[in-house]
């Protein structure tokens, strides 16, 4: 079952925001976040807040209806709270697998989002979607409602390796969806890639990487396994049935990942994503640069100016709460000055283009040229960005640089 949430105080129930949270907000980029969360079945290493339909059952308001209803009740909420038609630089549709719901149904959500937030000119608006819940036209229809972006959840080339992870699809699905997506008008197709799977090995994670770019993708998006605690993977792991992830071997996948897909003219512009020029996931980038998003959907976390919240987790709690006329955040937190400053530091040393250097006290730019030193961080036009060896070590640099 998915992950325990974190810990908080406890959230207005009209989700009302502290006045200074609002101050100067028309002039912050805003995004919109979306979580869907159906699948169709649960992968073996996922612990996201995700539920099948076995596990939700006959419970009242967690079906698909209740939530489409729910969701847009929480968009209207947002427009209340926040008391501007602002406008959203990128919209993401997550989960979950957002494309279980009919095609329909995801336009005519993304329809009641522009009907509350006006898109800006040229917005993102990025789908996930899992190879095998999405056909020609069901493109075609999220296309001709506004999707710009389409993330594609591969994971690997390799069968054996879908098998340990209990991926459904099949490795050729996936170069049929991006030649659909391709054919209906999306601007952008990106690939998500997971590494460091259990039996996996190192001419696995190179074929899978090849086959992905025979997709001729724009962006691509590669994770290390984490093997979460609760998950199936973990308890066949304890058990003995497959072997633990090596740190070394998750190395080894990631240094190969950089030469493969840079010799293909990718960037590393995030420890984790490369994209082609002018790819780059804009929605992601708010996320790492602090800006406003609201989150939509059960679990669904938002941040407005340094005030964090999440919503309930399950469909039903969810539900439930919209349809009595009240937020549906669980809990929230508002940070002050300092930690801000401390996030913003985590954040941006994961970005090609870094942290600028007076974000630092005295004391952490004085540990600086051990950092340059070390071969972690350079430093270019006052700013100081991770190297290849430093997104290596990116929880490690911050340890070592922060006071």
């Amino acid at each position: 079952m998915p992950s325990t949430p974190p810990d908080g105080q406890p959230a207005p129930p009209d989700g009302q925001l502290p006045a200074d949270a609002l101050s100067g907000f028309v002039e912050r980029p805003l995004s919109l976040y979306v979580h869907v969360p159906f699948c169709a079945s649960r992968c073996g290493y996922c612990d996201f807040n995700t539920y099948t339909a076995a596990e939700l059952g006959a419970a009242p308001g967690a079906s698909q209806d209740a939530y489409l209803a729910a969701a847009v009740a929480e968009l209207d909420l947002a427009r209340t709270v926040l008391g501007e038609a602002h406008e959203l630089q990128s919209v993401f549709f997550g989960g979950g697998t957002p494309t279980l719901l009919s095609a329909d149904a995801l336009a005519g959500l993304l329809d009641a989002v522009g009907d509350r937030f006006p898109l800006a000119p040229g917005a993102e608006v990025t789908t996930e979607a899992n190879p095998e819940s999405v056909d020609r036209a069901y493109l075609d229809t999220l296309v001709a409602a506004g999707f710009t972006r389409l993330s594609l959840g591969m994971q690997s080339a390799r069968a054996g390796v879908l098998a340990v992870l209990e991926r459904r699809h099949t490795p050729g699905r996936v170069g049929d969806v991006v030649a659909w997506a391709r054919q209906a008008g999306f601007g952008s197709v990106s690939l998500d890639l997971i590494y460091g799977s259990p039996t996996e090995t190192l001419a696995d994670w190179r074929a899978s990487l090849e086959a992905a770019l025979s997709h001729e993708p724009d962006h691509v998006s590669a994770y290390s396994l984490i093997v979460e605690p609760g998950t199936r993977l973990a308890a066949r792991i304890g058990r003995g049935e497959l072997p633990a992830p090596e740190e070394d071997f998750h190395a080894d996948c990631y240094l190969l990942a950089e030469e493969v897909l840079t010799g293909a003219g990718f960037a590393a512009y995030e420890v984790s994503n490369w994209a082609r020029r002018g790819h780059e996931s804009r929605h992601n980038l708010a996320y790492w640069l602090g800006h406003d998003w609201w989150g939509i959907g059960p679990g669904a976390h938002s941040h407005v100016n340094g005030v964090r919240w999440w919503n309930l987790r399950h469909p039903r709690d969810y539900t439930a709460r919209l349809a009595a006329g009240m937020s549906p955040a669980q809990a929230r937190e508002v940070l002050d000055a300092g930690q801000r400053r401390v996030e913003r530091v985590l954040l941006e040393l994961r970005l090609a283009q870094g942290l600028p250097l007076d974000v630092l006290t005295a004391a952490e730019q004085a540990r600086v040229p051990s950092l340059v030193s070390s071969g972690v961080g350079e430093v270019a036009a006052g700013r100081l960005r991770p190297t290849l060896r430093g997104r290596l070590l990116a929880d490690a640099v911050v340890r070592d640089l922060l006071d």
